[in-house]
């Protein structure tokens, strides 16, 4: 598989914008001004090494922490004091790192907790929008195993499931929390042919991650993180080409 290093099909539509996020775990801030934003159809990765703050990112925007600062508008509305529940129903999709699926239901059930209407984008034209068939031919791993409960399936098994849930959600952008962590490498490979597929039928991911040979294979841009902080943003093309960069704040 060939790195991507941009997405022509990517529009100039911003997503999502954020300025000034801070977050903290009770008195210890973790999250420091964090800037960034996505555009339509573009997949953006959000990188740096354990503890950098990336899940962290994607916790906040999710609406997920206590104590959070900082503007986040969301296809145009602002969206910073929101619930996680309320930002799901605007579009705003997320596969947490701990998959948590739904261990005594089935794949086809726990696919059905995650429905949620068709949409449209705002000029009428019609949105992502997935039914169970068309997931099942997506992931055809799950197709095969409809009627197994989420607790009989393995981690990369689980977290296709997690990903396919947040799909019935037909979000307009997914946050995706460390996809390559901590599964076999086989499924590491789907996940990436996953993330491409999706790119390619325009859909828009932020995603946090530490490999950045994964990174590369899949991202059009990259934010560096690390104590909270971004350091770093450019292209992937760049980022591989900047070795200080990648030295000082990706390499163990």
């Amino acid at each position: 598989m060939n790195a991507v290093m941009s997405n022509p099909s990517a529009s100039s539509e911003s997503l999502l914008d954020v300025a000034g996020l801070s977050a903290w775990y009770g008195a210890a801030q973790v999250l420091y001004d964090v800037n960034l934003n996505v555009r339509r159809g573009e997949v953006v990765a959000l990188m740096g090494r354990n503890g950098a703050g990336k899940s962290t990112t994607l916790k906040a925007l999710m609406g997920m922490l206590a104590r959070r600062r900082g503007d986040v508008q969301f296809m145009g509305r602002e969206v910073s004091t929101l619930a996680p529940y309320q930002l799901a129903r605007l579009g705003l999709g997320f596969v947490p790192e701990d998959r948590r699926v739904f261990t005594h239901l089935t794949v086809t059930e726990n696919l059905e907790v995650g429905r949620q209407p068709d949409r449209r984008w705002p000029d009428g034209s019609e949105a992502l929008n997935w039914t169970p068939a068309q997931l099942f031919e997506f992931f055809p791993n799950l197709g095969a195993m409809q009627n197994r409960p989420g607790g009989q399936m393995s981690g990369g098994e689980q977290q296709m499931l997690t990903v396919a849930r947040t799909l019935m959600g037909n979000p307009f952008l997914i946050l995706l929390d460390e996809p390559s962590e901590g599964v076999a490498p086989v499924i590491v490979e789907q996940m990436a042919h996953m993330i491409l597929a999706l790119k390619a039928k325009g859909a828009s991911i932020l995603l946090s991650e530490q490999n950045l040979h994964f990174a590369g294979l899949v991202s059009d841009r990259a934010y560096v993180l690390e104590k909270g902080l971004i350091r770093y943003e450019g292209s992937m093309a760049q980022l591989a080409a900047n070795e200080a960069v990648r030295s000082a704040y990706l390499t163990m």
